[in-house]
């Protein structure tokens, strides 16, 4: 596999470590060049890199109601040449309620517009496109966020998310490039309310759970408010049943105690500071 990834974030580095020795890493971008990648806006360099690559990533959020990706070099983008991949949100399909989605459920109807958009015109590439709830992993977890004082629980009855280990998630994309295009999810088994899982994760640190507050306290941002507007459950069969694909930690509790095990006991024993907001 000779990959190039646009977005070299987060996720995108985590499935390029777990790629290893499958993998030459053809070309990567940033905004800015950072740590040997390519700038995202210098075209010739990222089309070299593309001409010789046979698997392309990206990460990249839409950038108001375009994509950035696309809309610079979508004209290199060849779907019957290339093994396109997108990692997209669930956030495409909207509040349910709390109900179930697959990936026949309707997408544009909710507050990421342009993430539809976004979505939709991969899909019309020919790529895989990876619909991800909210990701968690090391560094980036409920548990950082307890030890920092960041996390609290805010009390809406009834409200459901899904959410993704890092690592699953590059499982999920290594696995999908081997199957047919079109869109995945990419999950957990257990969607849960996220005041439980602050919860568990201050009991596996020995500190107490932040308290309940209402989702109009002020510490809760616009941003997160937004995040609590919707509600709904991810199904995950299609990833498993075409890709063959299986989660290492099918929910949090299994997914934060990995984490715990790698946490460092001084970071774990600290008592945070006081608590200023939460993000997902």
């Amino acid at each position: 596999m000779r990959l190039v990834v646009f977005g070299m974030g987060y996720s995108a580095r985590n499935i390029v470590r777990r790629l290893g020795a499958r993998a030459v890493l053809a070309g990567a971008t940033t905004r800015d060049g950072r740590d040997g990648t390519l700038r995202f806006d210098d075209r010739e360099g990222v089309a070299r890199a593309i001409a010789v690559a046979s698997h392309v990533l990206s990460s990249v959020p839409p950038d108001g109601t375009r994509d950035p990706v696309i809309e610079r070099y979508g004209d290199l983008l060849d779907g019957g040449r290339l093994n396109l991949a997108y990692l997209s949100s669930t956030g495409v399909y909207g509040d349910t309620g709390g109900a179930w989605v697959d990936e026949c459920a309707p997408t544009g109807g909710g507050r990421r517009a342009a993430r539809a958009e976004t979505d939709a015109a991969w899909l019309a590439t020919g790529a895989r496109v990876f619909r991800l709830p909210g990701i968690y992993g090391p560094e980036r977890s409920p548990l950082d966020r307890v030890a920092a004082g960041q996390a609290h629980r805010v009390d809406v009855p009834g409200q459901i998310f899904s959410r993704i280990h890092v690592d699953d998630l590059a499982n999920g994309v290594i696995a999908g490039w081997d199957g047919p295009p079109g869109a995945y999810n990419l999950s957990d088994d257990e969607p849960a309310p996220q005041s439980d899982v602050i919860a568990y994760a201050a009991r596996l640190l020995g500190l107490d759970p932040p308290p309940l507050i209402p989702l109009d306290h002020p510490s809760v941002s616009p941003a997160a408010r937004a995040f609590y507007a919707e509600n709904r459950r991810v199904a995950n069969g299609k990833a498993k049943r075409v890709l063959g694909w299986r989660s290492a930690y099918p929910d949090y509790r299994l997914g934060l105690r990995a984490l715990k095990a790698m946490t460092s006991p001084t970071i774990a024993s600290t008592p945070p500071p006081s608590a200023s907001g939460d993000q997902r």
